[in-house]
């Protein structure tokens, strides 16, 4: 089959499986921005991204093209060692018209590999992997001691850039990520035919504009994180709280259908939600607290009134009830 026997049907692969990566780094980069400016709904599309039977089949499709990807560089980069031999030690400088980028393809991959390795085990192995694996508050990451839901991706974002080094890791990464995409986004159209010297140059400018873009947002969202993890917003916005309130709940409802109310496992489930609930929602529980006092202050208030009032009459009527002389 030419798509494997042949380097032409081999750049074609990595073309396409690039094409489909490209498109997803971008809906991604999306899909952050609206963390940022509508935190609410991108705890939202965590929801809907999550354990569900379409997200899965997407996600399978994209762990395959990123496989294919990864395997097809490696094969293009061993066939083309080969074929250069032992004149590849011969060139001490890079060839004019040669980027960087293009001639260190290789090592860009495995940096962005293994930046893709720390993203995914700090947020997705943490929800929708648990989303799969456990249908119980035993089984979700834990977080300063307390269960965070997996369909709530602002308390990760909390958890994860609320660390200086992850912020310069992602960095790293995204610098990686613009070298390696800039050269593949255009290379990939000339790997499918379209390499005309007219066109070319337009690729390139695209390129260069489309993958700057991308990936500046995506140092800019971090950054932002960094920022907002630092002040705790994703814990003390109200918004959020609720959306939280609203999750444990739900998932508190689904779990405890299942089991004896009086068992002490019931009681454990019961204490285990109500700790993590109020370790993520300390607006609502100072607000809880404040009208509590309220309440009691203002009970006791009219408390003492109805005391002085009795003591009042109470007075009164002893005078009444006084001899004449």
């Amino acid at each position: 089959m030419w798509l494997t026997s042949s380097s032409v049907g081999r750049k074609f692969i990595m073309a396409l499986t690039g094409a489909a990566l490209v498109l997803f780094i971008t809906f991604h980069c999306v899909m952050n921005s609206v963390a940022i400016f509508w935190p609410s709904a991108y705890n939202a599309i965590c929801e809907f991204l999550g354990a569900n039977w379409y997200a899965l089949v997407a996600t399978m499709g994209l762990a395959a093209l990123f496989v294919i990807h990864i395997i097809y560089a490696f094969w293009l980069t061993i066939q083309n060692r080969k074929a250069r031999g032992a004149d590849r030690y011969a060139v001490t400088a890079r060839p004019k018209g040669v980027e960087w980028s293009s001639q260190n393809m290789l090592v860009l991959g495995i940096v962005v590999v293994a930046f893709l390795a720390l993203h995914l085990y700090q947020f997705w192995a943490k929800m929708q992997l648990v989303e799969i694996t456990s249908h119980s508050i035993e089984g979700w990451h834990q977080y300063d001691g307390a269960s965070v839901p997996p369909t709530a991706g602002t308390l990760f974002i909390q958890e994860v850039f609320s660390q200086w080094w992850v912020v310069v890791a992602y960095l790293v990464g995204f610098i990686a990520l613009w070298f390696h995409m800039t050269h593949g986004f255009w290379s990939m159209f000339q790997s499918i035919g379209w390499d005309s010297t007219a066109w070319i140059p337009r690729l390139k400018k695209i390129s260069d504009w489309w993958t700057t873009i991308v990936v500046g947002l995506f140092a800019i969202q971090a950054v932002v994180f960094y920022v907002q993890a630092q002040d705790s917003f994703y814990i003390n916005d109200k918004d959020l709280e609720k959306q939280y309130i609203e999750s444990f709940q739900e998932h508190f409802k689904t779990e405890a259908e299942n089991m004896d109310q009086m068992s002490q496992e019931a009681q454990t489930l019961v204490q285990k939600y109500q700790e993590s609930l109020e370790k993520f929602t300390p607006t609502v529980k100072a607000e809880a607290e404040a009208q509590q006092k309220a309440q009691q202050e203002a009970q006791q208030r009219a408390y003492e009134e109805y005391m002085k009032q009795q003591a009042a009459a109470q007075a009164a009527t002893e005078t009444n009830e006084e001899p004449q002389n």
